[in-house]
């Protein structure tokens, strides 16, 4: 059975009472951990992993699937309503989104990210049916010099977005890089920049990063301007359900291209393992704004922003499976967990799996879909209010709450008490960034990206005996070369000489 036609019949499989439960309760699941900052849809599935003993490898799969997307996409709903983004995927639209919720237009910034979150998971399955075998021969493709060039290229692009900042972007950036080059060397086992002490030998994981860059940074920020209470309009209270429909003008503004290009952006990033949904998010939203007729919206509440990032993080979900499903490498960590429920049931990755056993595949695929379709606009028109009304919520009450979740995250992400202080010192690092004017997202970035950047440098260096000329004469590395000259030339060189 090809897969077009597994992917069809596999629906009836959904539909089962005890299948169709399972997905459900999974993407409710990975909405609740999705939408709490240091709770993510990786610690869901790893903490329900031991509950995949005792399911059909189908039921199991459902439900990992659609914890993925919920999680993917519920990851705005915190960005958007109190700036906290529940996901590494949700910086960019913490940045537009946040902005309408102090303006009144919260229902409306929920929809527009619901919106490109349907779009772009949507799009991602269907390209992941039919473009999978196809697209899992084109990532051969790309060398080690070649995703050296990648990496750079999504770190030059996230920098150069920041417009006024771009010095401070960058030198946000090394930090991150240096952070994450604390602890086991990413080529050799030996530790390093550790100081002799042993806790920093096993490194900085990214739990306590993000929780204390995005969560407690932003907890000690309000605290400190004396914002107990958000300042929105009057407006923003009085939430009806069609609130949260986008109006077809805004639409027809974003522009379905601008839907469809992130999505396929979106797609082809979770192709390359390790890029993630932050990766598909950044690099979408920073073509978005480069090619926008209102660039002078983003940063400001910018709904073409929102709908960029979206589409491209949920559109990722779909990219992410090909190399776990046909190499055995996963896309990003989500998928890693799941390549464990595959090896738990006994099946391997590979060709194979994809023709012999594709009916127990096909159903991961169609649970993805329905929760994108369906699911995504169900839970935001039943829970919607619910989710606006977070700002009705004494931040006197709601911030501490969150602090406790988060630092209580951060411990049961990593099992370590020297994590979880560490998540209190890059909150205080973040919140003096900010002070100073600094962003953070590069922070992040960098140390996402950094390991990845180091590993595959140092590798093509050996490969050519330490001549850098490799990345220009292998042409997957030239082709990202000149594709960071042509963002550079247009968002950083043009409007100079425009000016």
């Amino acid at each position: 059975m090809d897969m077009f036609s597994a992917f069809i019949s596999s629906f009836s499989t959904i539909l089962q009472p005890e299948v169709l439960g399972y997905m459900i309760s999974g993407f409710l699941i990975g909405t609740f951990f999705g939408a709490m900052p240091g709770l993510t849809s990786v610690l869901a599935i790893a903490l329900l992993l031991p509950i995949t003993y005792s399911l059909d490898v189908v039921s199991a799969l459902v439900m990992c699937s659609s914890i993925f997307m919920a999680g993917m996409y519920s990851g705005s709903i915190t960005a958007i309503t109190i700036n906290i983004p529940g996901a590494p995927s949700s910086v960019m639209t913490a940045v537009e989104g946040n902005a309408l919720m102090k303006k009144g237009y919260g229902a409306n910034a929920l929809g527009h990210a619901a919106l490109g979150s349907m779009v772009g998971g949507v799009i991602g399955v269907l390209l992941l049916v039919f473009l999978a075998p196809l697209t899992a021969k084109l990532s051969l493709y790309i060398q080690t010099p070649g995703k050296f060039s990648l990496i750079l290229f999504s770190l030059i692009v996230i920098i150069i977005s920041h417009k006024g900042f771009i010095t401070r972007a960058a030198i946000a950036s090394l930090m991150g890089i240096m952070i994450a080059s604390i602890g086991i060397d990413v080529m050799q086992p030996i530790s390093r920049f550790d100081y002799g002490t042993e806790a920093l030998m096993e490194g900085i994981e990214m739990m306590p990063l993000i929780i204390g860059v995005f969560a407690i940074s932003e907890i000690i920020y309000q605290t400190q301007v004396g914002k107990l209470h958000l300042n929105i309009d009057d407006d923003a209270k009085k939430i009806r359900r069609r609130d949260f429909f986008p109006k077809i003008s805004e639409i027809k503004a974003i522009g379905f291209w601008t839907y469809l290009k992130s999505s396929i952006i979106g797609y082809m990033v979770g192709v390359l393992p390790g890029a993630g949904g932050s990766v598909a998010a950044f690099i979408s939203y920073a073509d978005a704004k480069r090619k926008s007729k209102k660039q002078q919206e983003y940063g400001s509440g910018s709904r073409e922003g929102i709908a960029a990032a979206e589409s491209a993080n949920n559109s990722m979900c779909g990219g992410a499976f090909v190399p776990m499903l046909v190499f055995g490498i996963p896309g990003d960590p989500t998928t890693a967990i799941v390549l464990g429920v595959l090896m738990i049931n006994g099946l391997q990755p590979g060709v194979r799996l994809l023709e012999n056993q594709v009916d127990l595949i096909a159903p991961m695929f169609a649970s993805l879909f329905i929760s994108a379709l369906i699911l995504i606009p169900l839970t935001l028109f039943i829970l919607g209010p619910y989710f606006i009304k977070i700002v009705s919520i004494k931040r006197s009450i709601l911030y501490p709450c969150i602090a406790v979740v988060a630092i209580v995250g951060s411990y049961v992400a990593t099992y370590s008490m020297f994590q979880m202080s560490m998540a209190i010192v890059f909150g205080l690092i973040a919140f003096l960034m900010r002070a100073n004017n600094y962003p953070t997202v590069p922070l992040l970035l960098g140390y996402v990206l950094g390991p990845g950047l180091e590993q595959y440098f140092r590798r093509s260096m050996s490969l050519n005996d330490g001549n850098p000329s490799i990345f220009i004469t292998n042409l997957d590395s030239l082709f990202f070369i000149l594709l960071t000259f042509v963002f550079v030339y247009f968002l950083v060189i043009k409007k100079e000489k425009r000016n």
